[in-house]
This record gives structure tokens, sequence and C-alpha cells, in this order.
């Protein structure tokens, strides 16, 4: 009966999350998508159908897999005001094709968590917090932030920003344009220089950061496609660059 014990134990250590911490995975990358007021429901159905497109890519699915471990681990966060953050798609192994494909499924099947103002700085805390619990583990840790608008709520965005980069972790952007002659939205001001250069200052940080522009949501996919090849791209090069010192 001991010995019986002594073996569930065992199996239920290594099925634990805390067993699994040391899994390693290429990058951990926290998908954190604006669901603020100005995402209206058609944007944000273009918004979650197109973040399923770009996950379940051929492309990205190759990128995802090619690394030294041929995975990564990916959460999917929404987010709006302050207090308004949630994990839609908890910490996901993608390792396949099929894995894509689950974890798109669950995306697109999810209720919409939030609509209220716009605390970019809010985002990057939370997102930092499921970095930091994730159980599989990365050098490479990365926030991919896609907004529409610039931080009119809660803390300080470069306070949230620079905090994060100093525990290692890398912030880019896909920044949202309001289209031509569709009217701004009230609660946001628009910053002087445009969003990209708001988002350049303010939002991203931290090696090789960049910003990617969608011209509207209807092109939120197709930008979040190229982000996630980039993305993961530099991701490879940061490993190699480790493994020649």
């Amino acid at each position: 009966m001991r010995s019986l014990l002594a073996l569930l134990s065992l199996a239920l250590a290594f099925g634990s999350p805390a067993a699994r911490a040391a899994e390693p995975v290429d990058m951990l990358l926290v998908l954190a998508a604006d669901v603020s007021r100005s995402v209206t429901e058609p944007k944000f159905k273009l918004q979650r159908d197109g973040a399923a497109a770009a996950i379940t890519n051929p492309q990205v699915v190759a990128a995802m897999t090619s690394g030294q471990h041929r995975r990564i681990a990916v959460c999917f966060v929404e987010w709006a005001a302050a207090g308004m953050q949630t994990a839609i798609v908890d910490w996901t192994l993608i390792a396949s094709a099929a894995d894509a494909r689950l974890f798109a499924d669950k995306l697109v099947e999810t209720p919409r968590a939030f609509s209220g103002s716009t605390a970019i700085g809010g985002a990057i805390d939370f997102s930092v917090q499921q970095l930091e619990r994730a159980p599989f583990a990365s050098d490479r840790r990365v926030i991919d932030v896609s907004g529409d608008g610039n931080n009119n709520n809660g803390r300080s965005v470069v306070e949230a920003r620079d905090e994060a980069l100093a525990k290692g972790i890398t912030i880019n952007a896909l920044v949202i344009l309001t289209p031509p002659g569709e009217s701004f939205r009230p609660e946001h001001t628009n910053p002087p220089g445009g969003l990209e250069k708001y988002f350049q200052d303010n939002v991203i940080g931290g090696p090789g950061s960049f910003t990617i522009v969608a011209e509207g949501h209807e092109t939120f996919g197709r930008a979040l496609t190229k982000k996630l090849i980039q993305e993961i791209a530099r991701s490879e090069e940061h490993t190699s660059e480790l493994q020649s010192h």
C-alpha cells in the first residue's frame, strides 16, 4: 500500500504545474488585445477572427516550431480600463498545427470580456503577471500589445513599461489606426506625431522591440501574422546570440 501511495504521489507531482515549470520553450508570448470602447462589436469580431487566422497561418506555425525546442507557449489576454484584464486563452503549448488550431478555436468561442477605457499600463502589468506564473521556461519573454488608442486610464504606461523592461521582458506593439473618414473616439486624444510614434515612445522596449501598423481592424489579422513571424524570428536570433557567447 505504501508503495502504491508513493507512486501516486510521484505521478501527481509530475503532473502538477510546479513540476512542469521548467519545461523549456523557445519563447513565452503574451498577446494582449485592446477591447476598450473604441473597439466596436464589428471591430472586435475582426480582431478575434484575425488573431485566430494569424495563429493558424502555416508560416506562423512553421516559425513557432522551428526553434531549438520546436515549440513556444502563448497566452491571449484582453484588456480595457484599469482592473479590466483577463486571460481569454491561458498558457498553451504550440508545437504543431493541431495545437495552433485548438488555441484558435478557444479564442473564437470565448465571449468578449470587457468594454471600457484604455489602460495600457494595466495591460502591461497584467501581462507581466502572466509571464511570471507561466508553467513553462524560456529566456525570451515577450508581451505583444495591440491597441487603437493612447493610454487614458490607470497608472502611467511608461512606468509599467520600464518595470517590465527591468525584468528582461520585451514589449512589442501592433498599432491599429483609425481609417480616414472615421471619427476619432472622444475617449482618445490624438497624440502628437500620431499613434505609432506614441507607442514607439511610450509602450515598446527591450532588445529588438518594434511596432507594426494595421490600417484598421480589417487588416488586423494580416498585420499580426507579419508581426508574429518577425517576433519569433527575433527570438531565434536572440537564442543563437546567447549560445555563441
